[in-house]
């Protein structure tokens, strides 16, 4: 037989596209279109309703950037199309080939129902099936007009990322908006053709299957008449049914897909536009469900069921309606989709508390997974949180974006730092906006690491980020799949399904160990910096109020532990976690809103401590310690004096003068404390950090030095830091003055001040405190650069094998060697309140108050010593999607902490990031509790959130050995409960000589509820 392939492909592709397609829809007429352009920001359905509409054309401009304008549409079914399929057809413009991110709309009918949104890849509203034939139609349109910021592919800076920078230029051109009659037949017909089309070309060209469906279509394109697609379209259908009811192999493997519509909660919009992004897309879930017994949606982030409920409570009902059926699937279990990394462990435990408790609440559903598919890596804590939080299986995909090093697993078993493991699953059709395509279903098949142990992986359908979500298209696809020769299989069904059943075909899966690091967007762990600071400060401003509000509810009369307020405010840092806002990686918007409202958290966490602490009578001025860990280090009283206390663990004690261990002297540009002696160059840098207790050197070369490098990626600005910025350079040597500051036997400070680039300033006062190892580098920066990075190095005279990094609840080692492509990828890594770098017997920590990125490197030098670098990433300038990233004035601190073990870097982490608090009180009520045992750390203290008026606390082993201790507290202990991080109850915990006996293994995590006598 001759080679006829691409005659054959060349045809069915042309009249596919050119006739087929075409034929879709049978007829249409003309809405009679008016518009209103809605001044400002988005306003209500009701005040939309009763404006005053001007006549609209279509082809005529509309929508400037962030606008919203209203359409109402008004038109009559003809009367001769009484039994047919009649659909709404709108197209506002649609660009590109990205479905979010553009024009989108709601459709309301004239109650202000909302009826289905109008998307790129989803233009239609149903309006009868069959038809009676001159029906009214009457529609109010709610059009978005979003800019595209993607546009370009990512290679030009745009002012669209701010309604303040964004202009008024109309985006969109207005192309139809008709009555149509669907012609079922052709549509069917146009989904025959693309599935079959689109396996043959994935078959392999000596594979019968190919040639066998190429020919049974080039048979079948012989009976579509040209000049009647229509009439024909029958016959041709007949034609196909063959090679379409061939069943799949036994072995083929079997994919689960499940309705899915990633929505990033703000990303290259605004949350205020995220709000009604999830408002179009859940009415066309809800619509998809009644039209397909056989749908099934999972959507996870409470955040956005919340924000449905409250402003769209007709679309909140239905999304009920379809839980109660079965066809909608919460999933995930946390309040938003959070960034995998920054967040801090008891905000990673809040995540899970607010979102199962939301599912729990409104729809009487436990999640039983964690559905994170787009974060930018994921820390080696997880597995334990979530297994806490009542969790059984983990979903990503982000990892096979990694840019280096291939995954080698789909399906396994991932194990954290204290041993949990939770079983897990990377979809091999790498994408969690899939359409059954017949190259997805391919690569699907093609990738799966786990052949010959397991056969089935899950797939997540639909367009995401505003794109609609699933689609009948998509759905009538996974139809034709569900048994077809030469293809995976489909099955629609439940997350829980799929991964029940892989567990159960594949219980000895592989193991993981360890983080889930993501080898790009590195550069998220340092990008917008004033947002991540807002963070930081806003989980440990939590952390303070909780506690003392806690001491408060316990010892004053009177006091009320203010729930109401701590839930509403732990809700909105959750929310800002989310995995484009604290990473750095959204518009302009989206981080200038972001630090207005870390700006007003802190204000009412401010107000709530000082609250609490006023409730304890007033008195004596008294220190208040937050962190887990007794202190004694300086404060300033409220003139500016300093004072050297002492204060227990998550307790106060008087403001009152107590002899330091030695005084602080300064001599020139060397501040000494008998501890440790610091000598600032000429040029600003550390040339000496001397060791007095151990006799050594701490610094192999000069330390502090801040190095500039050019910051340019290969793509993806605010997301990636490609190796090759380290090649190009300068070290900020020119210090404009060195000055000495503070002389006092308490504290000794020395100031640098540079000028460098594009006129940014850097005034860094290096600071030694009696009593205290630790140097504190306070640094304010005026950042004026473009595509640089800054970092600050301490190259330390210690021979690391690995650093070790703070993570939530723990800490994680690395290499500090590239023997392999795996640790040669980790050149940038994230880490929270502290690096620590030891050789036996000696250790270092850099210690800081807001920043996570940061690089280890080593080398060895001519005296045959080895140096290790710690290098903290302090500020980045990318210019996309925000052209003004960074921008301005920052303030944060960091320090070294010389001869540090591992105790000392989490104790001074704490010390660093809970500043002591100076307040009038009247008592010295104990500690809520103290924790004795080492390695045995409290992380939370607060009121059960039943408002049952037990105290709840959670604490951790934190060295990473076992731990054994006691906890006692400061109240009549009645009994102590061990329970998971919802404060259910799991076994009683022992109780021995009224305290609570601790058994700790490595890093284990333990919430206990304490009931008060």
């Amino acid at each position: 037989m001759h080679d006829e392939s691409r005659r054959i492909e060349e045809r069915v592709q042309r009249l596919h596209d050119q006739r087929i397609k075409t034929a879709v829809y049978a007829a249409t007429v003309p809405f009679e279109v008016e518009a209103w352009q809605a001044p400002g920001e988005p306003v209500p359905f009701e005040e939309a309703a009763a404006a005053s509409y001007e006549p609209f054309s279509m082809g005529t401009p509309w929508g400037p950037p962030w606008g919203t304008t209203w359409f109402r549409m008004r038109g009559q079914v003809p009367a001769d199309w009484a039994g047919k399929r009649v659909e709404a057809v709108i197209d506002l413009g649609f660009t590109g080939d990205w479905p979010g991110n553009q024009a989108e709309a709601l459709v309301h009918r004239t109650d202000g129902t909302p009826l289905k949104a109008v998307n790129p890849l989803n233009q239609y509203v149903a309006i009868a099936n069959p038809a009676k034939g001159g029906e009214s139609v009457d529609y109010l349109v709610e059009a978005a007009s979003n800019p595209d910021i993607l546009a370009d592919n990512f290679s030009k800076t745009t002012p669209l990322g701010d309604k303040l920078t964004a202009g008024n230029k109309p985006l969109y051109t207005f192309r139809s908006a008709d009555i149509a009659v669907l012609d079922e037949e052709v549509w069917h017909l146009d989904l025959d053709v693309q599935v079959l089309r689109e396996l043959m070309l994935e078959l392999g060209e000596h594979d019968p299957r190919r040639h066998e469906i190429a020919h049974a279509l080039d048979r079948a394109m012989d009976l579509l008449d040209l000049d009647d697609v229509s009439g024909s379209a029958v016959a041709v259908r007949e034609a196909l049914k063959p090679v379409l009811s061939r069943p799949a192999h036994a072995s083929a493997h079997t994919i689960s897909g499940v309705g899915h519509a990633h929505i990033d909660s703000a990303w290259l919009w605004p949350i205020r536009e995220t709000k009604r992004k999830t408002s179009r897309t859940f009415s066309n879930v809800t619509s998809l469900a009644d039209e397909y017994d056989d749908f099934i949606f999972a959507c996870s982030q409470a955040q956005q069921y919340e924000w449905v409920r409250d402003n769209y409570p007709k679309v909140w009902a239905r999304i009920q309606e379809s839980v109660k059926n079965g066809q909608w699937a919460p999933v995930g279990g946390m309040w938003v989709e959070s960034d995998g990394n920054l967040p801090g462990g008891e905000a990673v435990a809040r995540q899970f508390v607010h979102g199962k408790r939301f599912f729990m609440d409104h729809f009487g559903i436990e999640t039983k997974g964690v559905w994170l598919p787009d974060s930018f890596g994921y820390n080696a804590a997880y597995p334990q949180i979530a297994k806490l939080a009542g969790n059984e299986w983990f979903l990503t995909q982000k990892i096979s974006w990694n840019q280096t090093n291939k995954f080698p697993h789909h399906t396994f078993w991932w194990e954290g730092i204290d041993g949990t493991r939770i079983f897990t699953h990377f979809p091999p059709v790498d994408t969690y906006n899939a359409r059954f395509s017949g190259e997805e279903m391919s690569r699907a098949v093609r990738n799966y690491s786990e052949k010959g142990g397991a056969s089935r992986s899950l797939a997540p359908f639909g367009w995401g980020d505003g794109g609609g979500g699933p689609t009948r298209e998509i759905m009538e696809r996974a139809r034709r799949l569900a048994d077809l020769e030469g293809s995976a299989k489909v099955v629609v069904e439940h997350p829980d399904e799929f991964f029940a059943k892989a567990r159960e075909e594949y219980p000895d899966a592989p193991v993981w160990v360890g983080e889930l690091y993501l080898e790009l967007h590195r550069a998220t762990y340092t990008s917008q910096a004033r947002t991540k600071q807002g963070n930081r400060r806003s989980e440990h401003l939590l952390r303070e109020a909780e506690l003392w509000a806690t001491t408060a509810a316990l010892h004053a009369p009177g006091y009320s532990y203010p729930h109401e307020k701590l839930d509403r405010l732990w809700k909105t840092v959750l929310l800002h976690q989310f995995h484009d806002i604290l990473p750095g990686s959204s518009i302009a918007w989206v981080h200038r809103e972001a630090e207005a409202e870390y700006a007003r958290v802190a204000r009412e966490l401010h107000a709530l401590t000082a609250e609490a602490v006023a409730a304890l009578g007033a008195g004596d001025t008294r220190v208040f310690n937050t962190s887990p860990y007794d202190r004694a280090e300086v404060v300033r009283t409220a003139d500016g004096t300093p004072v050297f206390v002492e204060v227990p663990a998550s307790g106060s004690a008087p403001l009152a003068d107590t002899a330091p261990p030695q005084p602080v002297t300064v001599d020139g540009r060397v501040l000494d404390n008998g501890l440790v002696r610091v000598e600032v160059a000429e040029d600003g840098t550390l040339s000496s950090v001397r060791d007095l207790r151990a006799g050594r050197e701490v610094l192999a070369e000069p330390g502090n030095l801040l190095r500039l490098h050019t910051d340019l990626p290969n793509y993806w600005d605010a997301w990636d830091i490609d190796k090759h910025y380290k090649n190009r350079y300068t070290d900020l040597l020119d210090a404009s003055s060195v000055t000495v500051v503070e002389q006092d036997p308490l504290l000794g400070a020395i100031r640098v001040e540079r000028t460098f680039g594009k006129g940014s300033t850097i005034t860094q006062t290096i600071s030694v405190r009696a009593g205290s190892p630790r140097i504190d580098i306070d640094t304010d920066i005026d950042w004026h650069e473009t595509e640089k990075i800054l970092k600050a190095a301490f190259p330390v005279d210690i021979r690391a094998p690995h650093s070790s990094a703070e993570i939530q609840f723990g800490h994680i080692q690395r290499p500090t060697h590239t023997n392999t492509s795996w640790e040669s990828a980790r050149f940038e890594v994230s880490g929270h309140r502290w690096v620590h770098l030891a050789e036996p017997g000696y250790g270092v920590a850099v210690i800081n108050d807001s920043t996570y990125g940061h690089d280890v490197s080593r080398t060895v030098r001519e005296d045959g010593g080895t140096t290790t670098t710690v290098r903290l990433s302090l500020v980045r300038a990318p210019r996309i999607p925000d052209p003004e990233a960074d921008q301005g004035r920052h303030r944060f601190t960091y320090a070294l902490l010389p001869g540090a073990s591992i105790e000392d870097a989490v104790a001074e982490g704490y010390s660093l990031n809970l500043p002591l608090r100076v307040a009038d009180a009247a008592g010295a009520p104990e500690p809520v509790v103290s924790a004795e045992g080492e390695g045995v750390t409290v992380e939370a203290v607060k009121l059960a959130d039943d408002a049952s008026g037990d105290v709840v606390v959670r604490l951790y082993e934190s060295r990473g050995g076992r731990a054994t201790g006691t906890l006692r507290t400061g109240f009549p202990l009645a009994g102590a409960q061990i329970t998971d991080l919802l404060e259910r109850p799991l076994e009683d915990a022992e109780i021995i000589d009224g305290a609570v006996a601790l058994t700790l293994r490595p890093f284990e995590i333990l919430t206990l509820r304490l009931r008060r006598g």
